[in-house]
């Protein structure tokens, strides 16, 4: 028998012993963007004893259950076929590791057991949150916590949006460089929950030390958040009243937020992040009026004018017209951008969040990039995007 075939024995034993702890999937040099662990646990559904498989993106986990039998066929086409190149079995009594070398040959050898036997295998756990549920001052302050760290009743759909928030932005945080002070600028902050809790999270999770600025034109807002920032001894935390044109960085620029800019106001903060140099660039756009203009006046014939002539599809193909044409001019500049659905509130309660992290500028990809946002505006009867005018892209 080769080292894979012993490989899978050994999983299908420790399975049917009740041996099996976990597995884990990793060297990946397959197709699949940005997929880079698998993780392989025994769970209890329904009392029913399944494997869990948890395929770890950069940004994100998705799980899937299967049971035992077709938990191996997924094992063997994953180290088979999609092209992971190291596995490692956890149980009880060793650690087994079998890799793949350079040659294509499999190999396989043991280490001392290092996993601990899980004290449940029960499936239902409580979500684990980035921000934890500890009490903190700003929480309480800012009315989504008791002084217990009791989330209130009325606060849990602006909790899960925090969270969710920190857990997106979480993978790209920790790839930021390693410098003495990490600069961010939250334009259009409003109440501060969001500017808060990236704070919070930077500081108090990462261990990073950072500067955080609020951007915000409601001058009390500015006031209450400088209060509970100083009540809370956020000492790098501050907030400033002013427009996003109005504001200009005063030292280089890591991160840049805007979330709910409306309109043309989200490309005025993506234009202020391009142009001060920033290393990630977040916005989750709303009011998509000024393309949506542009198409409503031209009235382009295409193959989707059938569709347009009805106002709720114009809206929403004018939302993704603006938010493509976006990304595209980010990636323009240099920006690898990528399209989430955020949780917004209760009043619209998913939004599109658009990420750019800065990279390397291609001139041949600029040259197809600008031939793609001609296309683009000429098909949809465009003029003009604003982003591409602050810009100056051409």
């Amino acid at each position: 028998m080769d080292n894979y075939a012993t490989f899978i024995d050994s999983i299908r034993g420790s399975i049917q012993r009740e041996e099996f702890i976990k597995l884990s999937l990793g060297n990946y040099h397959g197709t699949e963007p940005y997929l880079k662990n698998i993780y392989v646990k025994p769970v209890l559904i329904k009392r029913q004893k399944k494997l869990s498989f948890v395929f770890r993106y950069k940004t994100k986990d998705i799980t899937k259950n299967f049971d035992a039998d077709m938990a191996l066929l997924e094992i063997q086409g994953l180290l088979q076929v999609e092209g992971f190149r190291v596995a490692t079995l956890f149980s009880e009594t060793e650690n087994l590791i079998c890799e793949l070398s350079k040659k294509g040959v499999w190999g396989i050898r043991t280490e001392k057991a290092t996993a601990v036997v899980p004290k449940s295998l029960t499936h239902d756990k409580q979500k684990s949150r980035k921000l934890g549920q500890e009490h903190k001052t700003y929480l309480e302050e800012l009315r989504l916590m008791d002084a217990e760290g009791k989330v209130y009743k009325n606060a849990q759909d602006k909790w899960k949006q925090i969270n969710h928030y920190i857990e997106i932005l979480s993978a790209m945080l920790q790839d930021l460089p390693t410098q003495d002070v990490l600069n961010v600028v939250d334009m259009g902050a409003g109440k501060g929950y969001l500017t808060f809790a990236l704070y919070d999270y930077l500081v108090g999770q990462l261990n990073r030390q950072a500067t955080v600025v609020g951007v915000e034109y409601r001058e009390d807002l500015v006031e209450l958040c400088n209060q509970i920032a100083r009540k809370s001894q956020f000492d790098g935390l501050h907030f400033v009243q002013g427009t996003i044109e109005d504001y200009h960085p005063t030292n280089a620029l890591n991160v840049l937020i805007a979330l709910h800019a409306c309109d043309t106001a989200t490309d005025g903060a993506i234009a202020k992040g391009i142009l001060n140099g920033a290393d990630l660039i977040v916005v989750a756009p709303c009011c998509h009026k000024q393309i949506r203009r542009e198409m409503e006046r031209n009235k382009s014939k295409n193959e989707l004018d059938f569709l347009l002539k009805h106002g709720i599809f114009m809206e929403r193909q004018a939302e993704m017209v603006t938010d493509g044409l976006r990304a595209l001019i980010m990636e323009y500049f240099g920006y690898q951008t990528k399209v989430f659905q955020f949780v917004s509130d209760t009043h619209t309660p998913k939004n599109v969040l658009v990420v750019g992290e800065k990279k390397t500028i291609n001139p041949k990809r600029q040259q197809e990039i600008l031939t793609k946002i001609a296309a683009t505006k000429a098909y949809f009867g465009i003029d003009y995007h604003h982003l591409e005018r602050l810009l100056a892209v051409k």
